[in-house]
């Protein structure tokens, strides 16, 4: 139903429920990262794709509720008659449990993931405009904090709503009197103690002064659009300054750039890191991508054409964060991956033995397929050890040094040199 028919729906639902005593609760879904769909696999491909959403949130409520898409990759469920939030988050749980097998469309395994806002009549509105803006600002939350969730609105949410409009502005800004700097935290070989790379971690340096870390605005960036030419300014200066070492006799190895899903499966991703790569004369043999689990599963289809376009350009793929996101390791053997990095929440566990069983199994396994293992959030001496003890090659923590800028990671590269 469109629009005019929902709002009807909840006024006929309002009145019922005044009758008997009861809630109505309204419903905000938004499908994580469908725009990527539309710009990468096209338009026609991205309305069968709704069409199957569709069909499944529509098995997952009863006859009584209502579904309604609100343009683009929106959908509004309202539920009739409810006693309490309670009944609302349970059928929030059950609509994201819905999405989570893939959608088979022409050809296309697709990953779908909801985020979800929900507002309740009476309690958060009395009428269709107030529950509609409501449930849309608990969406927004959910989506920050971290996707695939839900979220109930709370009246603080509003001020929360400010607070991201004026980060988006002062986004906007960072980008145009360049606020952003890079800085680089170093890889290891972790027998040798020599560098063998460096990965480059975005900082945000305020007017203040004050250096703002990506956990903080990303989300935003991406919600707004802006991760796109963030992550291009990314590559850019990390392909400079990786050459700009390069040709003052600084050995590098390689320099690893984090890529968004977002960035990813942009239509332009690729051309995008030809040009850049042209334009800065970086050898891309000296470029590594970090890409997450969850990223690289959205479509399977179409980020296997994309690797392989990189690997044929000579850049390398690393798998960062493994073993924290996607269940099946099949991707392992269809993928061309290079490298796999052990997240820092395994090695923070490692004095358990279930710490130790999840690393030593995940570098067996990377070894038996010949990857190049990488242990993230190395901070002691013990955990030093345990690597060492199983033949763990490279690794980075704030044991070895902790991201620093451009000038004094050169000044390790000397050191490094000698």
């Amino acid at each position: 139903p469109n629009r005019v028919l929902l709002t009807d729906r909840v006024a006929q639902s309002i009145a019922l429920a005044q009758h008997h005593g009861k809630k109505v609760a309204l419903l905000h879904l938004d499908l994580d990262h469908f725009k990527h769909v539309n710009d990468s696999l096209g338009h026609a491909l991205g309305d069968q794709l709704l069409q199957s959403v569709a069909k499944r949130l529509q098995g997952s409520v009863r006859l009584a509720d209502t579904v309604s898409r609100q343009g683009g990759d929106e959908f509004v469920v309202l539920l009739a008659e409810v006693e309490n939030l309670q009944d609302a988050t349970r059928t929030a749980e059950k609509l994201i449990k819905a999405m989570a097998k893939p959608h088979l469309v022409d050809g296309h395994r697709l990953h779908v993931k909801l985020s979800i806002g929900i507002s309740i009549y009476p309690d958060d509105g009395k009428e269709f405009t107030a529950l509609v803006r409501n449930a849309d600002t608990a969406m927004y939350q959910a989506k920050k904090s971290g996707r695939n969730k839900y979220q109930a609105f709370t009246p603080d949410m509003n001020d929360r709503a400010a607070k991201l409009l004026s980060v988006e502005q002062a986004l906007h800004q960072a980008l145009e009197q360049q606020e952003f700097v890079l800085h680089y935290q170093p890889k290891v070989n972790l027998e040798t103690g020599t560098i063998t790379g460096a990965e480059a971690l975005l900082r945000w340096q305020r007017p203040d002064r004050h250096l703002v870390c990506p956990a903080q605005f990303v989300t935003i960036a991406e919600e707004c659009g802006l991760i796109l030419p963030i992550g291009k300014w990314v590559l850019r200066e990390a392909c400079r300054q990786a050459q700009a070492w390069l040709q003052a006799g600084l050995d590098l190895g390689q320099i690893a750039v984090n890529v968004s899903a977002v960035e990813f499966h942009d239509k332009d991703f690729l051309s995008g890191v030809r040009d850049i790569l042209s334009d800065t004369g970086l050898n891309p043999h000296h470029l590594e991508f970090e890409l997450t689990e969850s990223g690289l599963m959205q479509d399977t289809h179409q980020t296997t054409a994309i690797l392989q376009a990189l690997k044929d350009l000579g850049v390398r793929i690393a798998v960062d964060d493994f073993g924290t996101g996607y269940s099946s390791l099949s991707y392992l053997r269809s993928f061309p991956i290079d490298t796999l990095k052990i997240d820092q929440s395994f090695m923070q566990d490692i004095d358990s033995d279930a710490g130790e069983a999840i690393v030593s199994a995940i570098i067996a396994m990377g070894m038996s397929l010949r990857q190049r293992i990488v242990a993230e959030g190395i901070e002691t001496q013990q955990q030093l050890a345990f690597l060492q003890s199983h033949l763990c090659a490279e690794g980075q923590g704030y044991y070895f040094g902790r991201p620093v800028a451009a000038e004094e990671f050169a000044a390790l590269l000397v050191t490094n040199r000698h």
